[in-house]
């Protein structure tokens, strides 16, 4: 008996438009083939909504929001205002209210190693062969929702690091509840040496520790922790942390999987789940079909798997795209030089690949 489910696409900003369509794709091919309802809405968000409407998260793209199972997202950013730091209206911020508004407080972040791409990353192969790892960002506390100050005269900022222990609890329990089903191993991540707000962390993570008594507990320092995922990514399962430095560390741990390229998270609460690259705008090389759909398209697989509850489904998309890079196809991010040129290709390209491999 198939499922009928709501999906907003909000394609965003720069590559966003680009890689979600199939993203969307490979989500049709998956509801066609295993007899599924799927229907989709659009939505616009960030720097293209600001454009068209002056607010970075129109209140039409809420509603949606609201009124779907779950949302399929590109990328939000433009140069103007990485250039502009003055401007008032942000696309981040539309980012920003979305987590809010849903209550989307945990950013789940898997960084899976394909044995095909052991030579894409700059790290040894023989460190990286076998890494696995599940990392759980919290994403509404923190430097990013904290009060910020600028004195009048400018010449001085602040950004309050503000964790209430509700929200340090509550992420907790879903890492231990998925290092459960996984190594039964759990890092979580802070800097209880120096900050009172990781010292709240740290105790909350201790407290939380005891209801699960079958799963192994590390704490370690950021700067630490951010020397051991080059040195030895194996060590960890599953890692906590709170949101500052989980957008650090996910990012350094896009190279363990060879690029951001290949990296799908998913942003979840207790509603409505968020699903999207790691990868940002790259208005770079925004237009010009080179970016990696990849990530987009396992982002429709955590979709598949978290919301829907379609674990034979998602790892229908996986192997898919496991498929595809085995074949020899690599867009120009994940190249090295023994790839052959004829199967370096671009976005609709490697898109249609995974779709072949699909059905």
């Amino acid at each position: 008996m198939g499922v009928e489910k709501k999906i907003l696409v909000i394609p965003g900003d720069g590559i966003g438009q680009e890689v979600t369509a199939w993203g969307q794709k490979v989500l049709t091919t998956i509801a066609k083939n295993y007899h599924h309802t799927f229907t989709f809405e659009e939505g616009i968000m960030g720097h293209v909504a600001i454009e068209a409407t002056g607010d970075p998260l129109p209140e039409e793209t809420l509603q949606k929001a609201r009124n779907s199972d779950a949302i399929l997202f590109g990328a939000i950013g433009h140069a103007k205002y990485d250039n502009d730091p003055t401007l008032k209206v942000r696309p981040e911020q539309g980012l920003l209210k979305i987590r809010k508004e849903l209550g989307l407080y945990a950013n789940l972040r898997p960084i899976k190693l394909f044995d095909e791409l052991l030579e894409a990353s700059s790290i040894k192969p023989e460190i990286l062969r076998g890494s696995d790892i599940l990392f759980f960002r919290e994403l509404t506390g923190d430097v990013y929702f904290g009060e910020k100050i600028r004195t009048a005269d400018r010449n001085t900022a602040s950004d309050l690091m503000i964790y209430h222990r509700y929200e340090v609890e509550r992420i907790a329990r879903k890492a231990y509840e998925a290092a459960r089903t996984r190594r039964k191993k759990l890092c979580s991540v802070d800097k209880a040496n120096v900050l009172e707000a990781s010292r709240l962390w740290r105790e909350v993570v201790q407290e939380v520790a005891k209801e699960y008594p079958d799963v192994e507990t590390e704490h370690m320092f950021i700067d630490n922790a951010a020397m051991q995922l080059i040195k030895d990514p194996k060590r960890f399962d599953v890692v906590v942390t709170g949101n500052l430095f989980g957008d650090i560390l996910t990012d350094e741990a896009s190279q363990i999987a060879g690029s951001m390229g290949m990296l799908a998270s998913a942003s979840i609460g207790d509603s409505t789940g968020f699903f999207e690259p790691i990868h940002g705008s790259a208005h770079d090389i925004a237009g010009k079909g080179i970016a990696n759909p990849l990530a987009s398209i396992l982002s429709a697989a955590l979709m598949l798997d978290i919301s829907f509850g379609l674990k034979t489904e998602s790892q229908r998309v996986i192997k898919a795209v496991e498929a595809t890079l085995r074949q020899g196809y690599r867009t120009m991010d994940i190249a090295n030089k023994h790839t052959v040129n004829d199967f370096i290709m671009g976005t609709d390209a490697m898109g249609a690949k995974v779709l072949e491999n699909l059905n």
